[in-house]
């Protein structure tokens, strides 16, 4: 009979585990937020990788509008996962998850793609300028005005291949030109808040062939926000994740599995 009751308190025992298990995710939520004259699926090579490895991954739709408003967006697809969080945003994605991660303790580790990390007070079209070598300007199509007020930018359909994506295949590339969704003229030159990569740790990955932002501007921002490991992809674009979603997915996972 005790070992009956043994046999039995063990086999509840490996039940309630099991479940325990099942019911708290062995690995961080990954959230991806794109950046401007993108959209979500530029991270489809980083999420297939990411899912094989087994964690769960969101990404999301940034609007590109503004600052405050695209994180205030974010902070509330952060506030429904329960889980551990690792952010990710590339370009002005970068800008976003700088302010939407302040005030949500489970966000655990940023990654900047290519991306903007600015300081409170700075905007992402100063930061592009800061140091030489961005010719988005230039490949900029006549904004498109809005109603009422405002306007929004696209890059010209015949530049986006050698501005954007100069390491993606032609056809690809043209497809992405095609898909590229605008970003609010406002937004480029809205002060950011005070950014969580002061108390949140952060990681950078960029390529050095970058003609949006500067490798120069990506160095300097990876420095001064004491990123943990940095990544600087030879011959690679500006939609580093794109053409070369290996290392970036690794780099995620670094940060996921950090201490």
């Amino acid at each position: 009979m005790n070992k009956l009751i043994a046999g039995i308190a063990v086999a509840a025992a490996a039940l309630l585990g099991s479940r325990q298990a099942f019911a708290q995710p062995a690995k961080p939520t990954i959230v991806l937020v794109h950046g401007a004259f993108a959209d979500s699926s530029s991270w489809n090579g980083v999420i297939e990788i990411l899912e094989k490895d087994g964690y769960p991954v969101i990404a999301a739709a940034d609007p590109l509008r503004g600052v405050r408003s695209d994180a205030d967006y974010i902070s509330s697809i952060l506030s429904s996962i329960a889980s551990p969080i690792v952010l990710v945003g590339h370009s002005y994605g970068g800008s976003v998850i700088s302010l939407a991660a302040g005030g949500h303790a489970n966000v655990k580790a940023l990654v900047y793609v290519s991306a903007f990390a600015p300081d409170a007070g700075e905007t992402a079209a100063g930061l592009s300028g800061k140091f030489p070598g961005s010719t988005l300007g230039s490949a900029l199509a006549p904004p498109v005005m809005l109603p009422g007020d405002g306007a929004d930018l696209y890059v010209q359909r015949d530049r986006f291949h050698e501005q954007f994506a100069a390491d993606v295949p032609v056809a690809q590339a043209r497809l992405m030109a095609a898909e590229q969704r605008p970003i609010a003229q406002a937004a480029l030159n809205e002060a950011s808040g005070e950014p969580a990569w002061r108390t949140i740790p952060c990681w950078f990955v960029y390529g050095d062939a970058d003609r949006n932002i500067p490798p120069q501007a990506l160095a300097f921002m990876a420095q001064r926000a004491r990123s943990r490991h940095t990544v600087v992809v030879k011959g690679a674009s500006h939609v580093v994740m794109v053409s070369h979603p290996a290392p970036v997915a690794a780099l995620i996972e670094r940060a996921a599995t950090a201490q």
